[in-house]
């Protein structure tokens, strides 16, 4: 078969060319041949598990030695303690109370959140130990309010439930300042729906508070933080809104309420005699038929409670939002958490390689004692896969990059007090998880920036603005857990409650103050004074880990082995089930050199 004039053409021209140069025309080989033949001196292909191999941390952690079995058991009688308190919290008011609302056919306020979230999910709950120990005259568990983070119809929501068998239905200041900062948590989340069960919200009545100093009663005024553009709010009303409280549904895209049980009214029927004349009872005022019917201001009128949580949960089932997203293991099928609908396959992860119960046995309740950082991330991130960014300096902050339930994270972790060099590093690093939109997550165990006539010439004080610049401006998800201490400046570097972390836990060993006891005993000496044991005293229960979680200065204690689970509902919470961040805008101030 003769070839086409032009391929004939193409041959003889090729062939002179070649005569020309006098080459010798060769078979063109395979590329594979090509690199085979070649001679090389290092490799030309790296292989994705020898680069997961280089960022797999190794444990030096011995369960058996003695150190170990004395933190475990120091540490086991602290998780006890914190056992018994949440065990007391989680029942609420007293039993009294608790009877007097079955006797009314309600259901009981963690049963109607139990109700309201997927079956088998899980209940994020924040501060339950908000007002322990902080009212003598009275106790109110967990502040009057049930708030937490949980899944409905797969989506991802705040939700807020008022608990009315606490102090008899009263309103404490703390229960208004308790909502406020829940209502503050949504805003820092990207959960779409504020579902709200409300049994009892807050009045502006002075006879029904708990006569308290007047420093948290502006947060009583604010009923509307609950609202967030983009992110739809809808209430549930369950009993009395009165006052301010009436605002709460009918500020809410959509509101249930359930007949001859919810009443909304800016002012009760005693109020109204008093001011009017005018006497009705609180059905005809304000109740459910009437606002369904005739004002408009509830949407959908219920025949009880568990008719209510129903009506809840098809509101958010109509909200057309992203569903929170599916974590699917590498090394099982099982799923984390109900299934996704966003589009692309879901995030894999694998779990650690090192067992999480360890944790008991490293963390420590002697904060004097070191603790070793990365045997703490290895046991939190996925398959002990950590990244480290400039291991050899400033090595008393350990920063790097790793995942948490398929997210990925920038942790910032201390290893010992933060020198000019540490407090560099970190604010190099974190401008690189700002830029890059990578959620963060610090592990604080820190008694504070050096001191000293050498630090201060290096320059600690530049240098540590910029780690605090650099935490307060990076407009990305921050996270905060407490494993040791949280003293001094430490606490600004760190990302303190200050710094509007989404979420800010504790471990039960963990201590927050200014300063330890013995560093006061020290000051004091320093100039001339003596020390007060009960003023030593004072400051150790103080920075207890309960009597932060009192004041509303944390989201929660939890079991140091549970940490992982804790950051992988918070990261799916702040990021709405995208399973992604949205560039911020991040805008850094200036950087003294």
């Amino acid at each position: 078969m003769s070839l086409p004039r032009s391929s004939r053409t193409a041959l003889r021209l090729r062939c002179q060319f070649a005569s020309h140069h006098q080459l010798q025309l060769q078979p063109r080989q395979p590329r594979f041949q090509q690199l085979a033949g070649s001679r090389r001196t290092v490799a030309n292909l790296t292989h994705t598990h020898q680069a997961a191999a280089i960022t797999r941390i190794q444990t030096n952690v011995d369960p058996t030695s003695e150190e170990f079995k004395e933190n475990e058991k120091s540490m086991a009688a602290v998780m006890a303690r914190i056992e018994t308190l949440s065990q007391q919290i989680q029942k609420g008011g007293p039993e009294k109370a608790r009877q007097k609302h079955l006797q009314r056919k309600k259901m009981l306020p963690r049963d109607r959140v139990t109700a309201l979230i997927d079956p088998g999910t899980t209940f994020l709950e924040l501060a339950p130990m908000a007002g322990y120990e902080l009212y003598p005259e009275a106790e109110v568990p967990a502040g009057g309010i049930i708030a937490g983070v949980g899944v409905v119809e797969g989506v991802s929501c705040m939700i807020v439930a008022n608990d009315s068998t606490v102090k008899e239905e009263h309103t404490t200041p703390l229960l208004s300042r308790s909502i406020f900062e829940h209502r503050q948590s949504l805003r820092r989340t990207s959960s779409p729906a504020s579902t709200s069960l409300t049994a009892e919200v807050p009045t502006s009545s002075p006879s029904r508070c708990i006569p308290r100093p007047r420093p948290l009663r502006p947060h009583l005024l604010q009923p509307g933080p609950h609202v967030r553009p983009g992110y739809p709010p809808d209430s549930v009303v369950m009993g009395p809104c009165t006052a301010g409280g009436a605002y709460v549904p009918a500020m809410s895209d959509e509101s249930i309420i359930v007949g001859e049980q919810g009443h909304i009214f800016l002012a009760g029927p005693p109020l109204v005699k008093a001011a009017t004349g005018e006497e009705i009872s609180a059905e005809d005022l304000g109740g459910g038929k009437m606002h369904s019917s005739v004002s408009g201001v509830t949407d959908y009128l219920a025949v009880d409670d568990a008719h209510a949580i129903t009506l809840a949960r098809r509101s958010v089932s109509n909200l057309n939002w992203p569903k929170a997203t599916s974590f699917s293991s590498s090394s099982t099928t099982s799923s984390a958490s109900s299934s996704a609908s966003t589009p692309g396959p879901s995030p894999t992860f694998s779990e650690p390689l090192f067992d999480p119960e360890e944790l008991l046995g490293i963390a420590t309740t002697n904060l004097r004692k070191p603790m070793p950082i990365r045997e703490v991330i290895a046991r939190v991130v996925d398959g002990s896969h950590f990244s480290e960014f400039k291991r050899d300096f400033g090595t008393t902050l350990v920063t790097g990059f790793a995942s948490i339930y398929g997210h990925k994270v920038g942790i910032v972790a201390n290893d010992g007090i933060l020198f000019p060099s540490s407090a560099q590093k970190g604010a190099h690093f974190i401008e690189l998880c700002a830029q890059r939109a990578i959620p963060l997550v610090f592990l604080q165990n820190i008694s504070g920036f050096m001191v000293g006539s050498a630090a201060e010439h290096e320059g600690i004080a530049k240098h540590g603005a910029k780690l605090v610049t650099a935490v307060a401006c990076a407009d990305v998800p921050k996270f905060t857990v407490v494993v040791g201490g949280s003293y001094g400046a430490g606490n600004y570097g760190m990302c303190g409650r200050a710094y509007s972390p989404r979420f800010l836990w504790m471990w039960p060993n963990a201590r927050i103050g200014v300063m330890g006891g013995e560093q006061l005993a020290a000051v004091m000496e320093t100039v001339g004074k003596k020390a007060d044991p009960e003023l030593r005293d004072r400051i150790d229960r103080e920075s207890d880990a309960t009597f932060s979680s009192a004041r509303l200065w944390d989201d929660g204690i939890i079991p140091p082995q549970h940490t992982r689970k804790y950051l992988g509902l918070g990261l799916q919470a702040a990021l709405g089930g995208r399973n992604e961040v949205k560039p911020g805008e991040t805008k850094f101030g200036v950087f003294r050199m």
